[in-house]
């Protein structure tokens, strides 16, 4: 294979803010200094490639000169200290309140995923793969979104396997 250099399209502050979001994981673990395979800043770049180009982990960190082990473990620690800044349904709903939104949204969203198979049991007694979607008719994961009235998500649910109905999934978390 062949590496080549390329532009992300993100701002010097968004690797700014999650490289040091990682420090402070970082820090809170006591990781000492030089252990890691990448710096906080490489590893917020490695993370936000793969959330604005969905490319493949593996084929990311090779660019970066990282296992395929060590990528996915740095893909989760980011997405891990992004996700504990969000916010809880109750803030969101209090910050739609504060702020005088009119309305939210809720919709389900099935998302692909690979590599689930977990079997269970169907409402009909049948055995199923959890994980296995009939309204995409593909593997995925289902997630709950809570919107502003413009759309901009403000809160995201856990994540239900794809077998999961929306209703169902919405009546668990909201």
């Amino acid at each position: 294979m062949v590496t080549y250099p390329a532009i992300l399209d993100v701002s010097r502050e968004l690797v700014a803010f999650v490289a040091e979001l990682l420090a402070a994981e970082r820090r809170a673990r006591g990781t000492r200094a030089g252990t890691r395979a990448l710096s906080c800043g490489k590893q917020a770049v490695f993370a936000l490639v793969w959330f604005r180009e969905r490319r493949n982990v593996a084929l990311i960190g090779e660019g970066l000169g990282i296992s395929q082990a060590t990528s996915y473990r740095y893909l989760h620690e980011a997405v891990d200290v992004l996700a504990a800044r969000a916010p809880d349904l109750p803030a969101a709903l209090a910050r739609g309140h504060d702020e005088g939104w009119s309305h939210v949204v809720l919709d389900g969203k099935v998302i692909d995923t690979d590599r689930l198979r977990v079997k269970t049991t169907s409402t009909k007694g049948a055995t199923i793969d959890s994980w296995y979607s009939g309204k995409t008719r593909d593997f995925g994961a289902n997630i709950q979104a809570l919107t502003r009235p413009d759309g901009l998500p403000v809160w995201v649910s856990p994540v239900e396997p794809g077998s999961t109905h929306d209703l169902t999934a919405a009546r668990a978390h909201v």
